[in-house]
């Protein structure tokens, strides 16, 4: 199995993109094809999910995609991410029956209360199982809106051959979130706070990974979900979803929170490799880049003035950084086509229009694709009902998918992926149901933790400074 980018370099194995992060190109790492699961394939999975646990289920999917890992060393890395331990339940990702034809699938019960955790463990265990092999180390550098920091610095927290340098935009995190991230007191990870969007912190992070001087010289790679590495692990839980709900071969649907077309586009490769799923819903809340897309064809990005803050800030994306892997699919993985669409189109314009492509199609089934949009308004109603009906806590980006889950329910299961834990986001449970979350007592001195950042107002110049000087495995020249 080897790797290409969407823009046309390589190929290369599993172990050096897992290091890399983005491709030289600018392009992002796809598989040369997907794997192919048959019916007998998915039954026996069936039994390797019921009668040995979701860490087996995890190994056999990745060693789909990785042949440059011995088949033992694989079990070891995705039994030691998943422990009960550390998610509190053998299941790891148990699904729950909502209400009729609703179910909901809970992702976080991972150390960091957020479903970042089910790739992020399995990372760091990679990260530092690679790095250990070759006797090398490197620096993370990565950006989040919300969840993604928190799980990452937790995950590589004990790695000595990693140090992070984590992102995030100034003042637009729950308190909760910032005292999670910001909170750790160690060397090895630094917080970088920008003014700004979420999308300007994800600017600046491929701004010096453009330099390849500088990023050779401090060996940088990278957790967000353009790390292939993070995205396959989790197709694992769209199979183990699918298995707890369907009966035999039966199709499924799932709705999924969306910003960044992440965790979205890991439910694309598990369709693309025969998992029966009928329709990938993609829920966003007013920032609708995303939906615009698969209803008019048109993917317009938005400044960070025009992109809305709202209470579900992880989702405060207009730069879905994982688009282009599900664009390189629907144009026919046409290299030629990616590099003039994501590398000179959306660079000059900040438009895609396919509208007119032959490979376009209907927008409103385009790759089995459908869509909608939550306000502010229904994730409180959505909270409110789903914990009255079931005495459920749910948080506003888990209530943006059931609610356009709901209203999109067909014939088949539609199952909805919970992001993360109530607790983070305290303002909205209260506005809701008239009283914050109880604080769980691994979380106790979150809110109350010294926190630690560092500012970033200047640009990418300013950015390069700051690692150079906090950079304890790579001291500057």
């Amino acid at each position: 199995m080897k790797y290409v980018s969407t823009r046309g370099y390589g190929p290369v194995g599993f172990t050096d993109i897992l290091l890399e992060g983005l491709a030289p190109d600018g392009g992002l790492y796809v598989p040369e094809y997907y794997p192919q699961l048959t019916s007998e394939d998915l039954a026996e999975l069936r039994e390797v999910l019921i009668y040995e646990g979701y860490p087996s289920l995890a190994a056999k999917i990745l060693a789909l995609f990785i042949d440059d890992i011995p088949y033992h060393d694989l079990e070891g890395i995705t039994h030691r991410a998943y422990t009960k331990a550390k998610f509190g339940t053998d299941l790891i990702a148990p699904v729950k029956e909502l209400e009729p034809n609703l179910w909901l699938a809970h992702l976080s019960q991972g150390p960091t209360a957020a479903f970042k955790d089910m790739a992020m463990q399995v990372l760091g265990q990679f990260f530092d199982y690679e790095l250990s092999r070759r006797g090398q180390s490197m620096t993370i550098l990565g950006a989040t809106s919300g969840d993604t920091g928190s799980a990452a610095e937790f995950a590589l927290l004990d790695a000595a051959r990693v140090q992070v340098f984590m992102l995030s935009p100034l003042g637009r995190m729950t308190p909760f979130q910032r005292g999670q991230m910001y909170g750790i007191n160690s060397p090895r990870i630094v917080n970088v706070t920008v003014p700004g969007s979420f999308d300007d912190c994800q600017d600046l992070v491929k701004e010096v990974n453009s330099d390849a001087e500088f990023k050779a010289r401090y060996a940088i790679g990278a957790v967000n979900s353009i790390n292939w590495a993070r995205l396959v692990s989790q197709v694992v839980y769209y199979l183990s979803s699918w298995i707890q709900v369907a009966k035999d071969d039966e199709e499924v649907s799932f709705s999924v929170p969306s910003g960044n077309f992440g965790n979205i586009c890991a439910g694309h490769v598990a369709r693309m490799m025969g998992i029966p799923i009928k329709h990938l819903v993609c829920a966003t809340n007013e920032n609708n880049v995303l939906a615009e897309f698969f209803r008019t064809g048109v993917y317009r990005i938005r400044s960070s003035t025009e992109t809305f803050v709202t209470s579900s800030p992880s989702m405060d994306i207009s730069k879905a950084s994982n688009f282009e892997r599900f664009f390189f699919d629907l144009a026919g993985r046409d290299h030629d086509e990616i590099r003039h669409l994501f590398g000179e189109q959306l660079i000059q314009k900040g438009v895609i229009d396919i509208r007119k492509k032959p490979y376009a199609g209907d927008p409103t089934q385009r790759y089995g694709f459908r869509t909608g949009v939550s306000t502010h308004a229904d994730r409180v109603a959505t909270i409110a009902d789903v914990y009255r009906r079931d005495k459920y806590l749910i948080d506003p980006h888990t209530a943006d998918g059931v609610k356009v889950g709901r209203e999109l329910i067909g014939d088949e299961p539609m199952i909805a992926m919970e992001t993360a834990l109530p607790v983070k986001f305290g303002s909205i449970t209260r506005e809701a149901i008239g009283r914050v979350p109880e604080i769980p007592a691994r979380f106790s001195q979150v809110l109350d933790a010294e926190q630690h950042t560092v500012l970033c107002a200047n640009g990418v110049d300013e950015l390069k400074r700051i690692i150079q000087s906090r950079s304890i495995l790579f001291p500057a020249f």
